[in-house]
């Protein structure tokens, strides 16, 4: 009997392991079955292929669990390696970077540039498609003091809707000129004291500007009486001129014998002035000449002169010698109109708010920086040239022109 009980404790603890054991490992294998369970097909789940191909994906699922809980410890190092390099391919992948984009742009897509502008006024409602019921073809400009207000008046109706009106006021009046209905549709940037030029580079750069045929970049003491808008953008596509002015009437004094209104003609392009003045017919002041106080650009010839203008020389004298280089031929596409012509007023109100240097008048010390500037910008073409001659290995000495 002692045999017999000692044999019956001994049996029982091995029972109750076993079963222990087996519910165990029957809640590990529900486990697995349930967490599996997403990936079995119901309809055809058997127990010899099915799950153990599922016991595969169980494994690798716990893996990926586990390497977002607590890290990559679980993960092996070349697996982790691989995942990570094909994340890094597709993020290179994705990666916008297009060279023939605008500077600075090359990280957007091609089809959201927007590389221009204009100065067409929009409203603060309704469909941006329907914000323009008529789109001006050019711009003229005008920098203006509140002094000449009607003469400007007197201006700018001579150009239609078909133009965009921005004045750059020097003198800080812009309100003022709400007496005038057409003030109230044209665009008015002030600066204190700032010459044409000045505004020109910091406004109208040519992707501002590119929507217009026509730049006319006048000012402020022009008469106009003889002068219609129209008419002479008709002109100047009749006789391909990409760089010209009106005409001036010889009574109230010239500068260049170039830019005198002939009343036989309705554009021409050369001339013959003082002896020793010109080296080549076809080169300025002879040909391929038009003044800075009226002149009028297509976009293409705006385009280069913008970047020819010195940011620091504000005053502009010596440009109009340099625009031949940025039109070819330049003494076929520049040139005088001489049917559409105006008169230079010769009113130096701009001139008259410089400061006064050693007693002298306010205007003279404007008129010596005007001297200089035309210095400085001759001298730096000069430089740039030979510099880029220097670089391409040309001696221009050793170069006959036809």
């Amino acid at each position: 009997m002692g045999n017999f009980e000692r044999g019956v404790s001994v049996k029982r603890p091995n029972e109750t392991m076993i079963v222990l054991v087996a519910v165990f490992v029957g809640s590990v294998f529900g486990f697995l079955i349930g967490v599996s369970f997403p990936k079995l097909s119901l309809t055809k789940l058997n127990i010899t292929s099915s799950l153990i191909c599922n016991f595969s994906n169980v494994a690798n699922e716990i893996r990926r669990n586990s390497s977002q809980i607590g890290g990559d410890a679980m993960t092996p190092p070349i697996e982790s390696a691989n995942n990570s390099h094909q994340m890094q391919n597709m993020t290179d992948l994705l990666k916008i970077w297009v060279p023939s984009n605008p500077r600075g742009a090359e990280t957007l897509p091609p089809g959201i540039v927007a590389s221009e502008s204009d100065f067409f006024p929009r409203r603060l409602s309704g469909k941006p498609n329907e914000d323009l019921t008529h789109i001006p073809k050019y711009l003229v400009t005008f920098t203006v003091g509140y002094d000449q207000k009607n003469n400007i008046d007197a201006a700018v109706k001579k150009f239609s809707d078909n133009f965009t009106i921005l004045l750059f006021h020097y003198d800080g009046k812009t309100s003022e000129w709400d007496e005038f209905e057409w003030s109230k549709r044209a665009i008015h940037v002030s600066a204190y004291k700032q010459t044409k030029w000045w505004y020109a580079k910091r406004f109208l750069h040519p992707s501002i500007v590119a929507p217009y045929e026509y730049i006319f970049i006048w000012d402020e003491d022009l008469g106009v009486e003889h002068f219609d808008a129209e008419e002479y953008i008709k002109l100047v596509k009749k006789h391909g001129l990409e760089i010209s002015q009106p005409g001036l009437d010889p009574s109230r004094g010239l500068t260049w014998q170039l830019t005198k209104r002939r009343e036989d003609s309705e554009v021409h392009k050369e001339t013959t002035e003082k002896p020793g003045w010109c080296r080549d017919p076809h080169l300025p002041p002879c040909a391929a000449f038009v003044e800075i106080m009226a002149p009028v650009f297509t976009r293409d010839a705006w385009r280069c002169i913008w970047h020819m203008i010195q940011n620091d020389l504000v005053h502009g004298w010596g440009i109009d010698f340099g625009l031949q280089k940025c039109v070819e031929p330049a003494h076929e596409k520049i040139g005088v109109v001489d049917a559409q012509w105006i008169v230079h007023l010769s009113v130096p109100s701009l001139g008259n708010q410089g400061e006064s240097e050693n007693g002298q008048a306010a205007w003279r010390g404007v008129r010596e920086r005007c001297k200089r500037e035309w210095s400085t910008f001759q001298r730096r073409m000069e430089n740039a040239e030979k510099a880029y001659y220097k670089e391409k290995g040309i001696d221009p000495s050793n170069i006959t022109k036809p």
